[in-house]
């Protein structure tokens, strides 16, 4: 009798706990975050505050072509398309001022549009460097 009552006890505990890993294995606890907002920034071409940008470029306004100035590498409209290169092709050079861009792309054309509407050709727009 005391044989049967302890694997009855047992078996019931057995049981019980199979039954409760069963339900606790599939449930899990997760913390509520609160939305990501988005907020107005600065536009993707130019640094956040207290950011350091990934590509930093030399940019030319007189002839519009950028220099990355970490890979040695030029980006010049040629022939109806941007262009990348260690070289700039014969009749293409870069002289005059230049500004500092830092970006967070590899490709700075792809933001021409706003870096031309910030520095046009042909209009001095300060001296030297600037970082923006």
């Amino acid at each position: 009798m005391k044989k049967g009552a302890v694997s009855l006890l047992l078996l019931g505990g057995i049981l019980t706990m199979s039954l409760f890993c069963a339900c606790s294995v599939g449930f899990t606890e997760m913390e509520a975050k609160p939305p990501h907002k988005v907020g107005k920034g600065p536009p993707p071409w130019a640094p956040a505050h207290g950011y350091r940008a990934k590509f930093r470029y030399r940019y030319y306004p007189s002839v519009q072509i950028y220099y990355d100035v970490n890979r040695g590498l030029y980006f010049y409209f040629y022939m109806g398309k941007w262009r990348c290169g260690d070289v700039l092709p014969q009749g293409l050079k870069v002289k005059g001022e230049y500004v500092v861009l830092e970006m967070e792309t590899d490709k700075p054309y792809e933001f021409h549009a706003e870096v031309l509407k910030r520095y046009p050709p042909g209009q001095k727009k300060g001296k030297g460097k600037k970082h923006w």
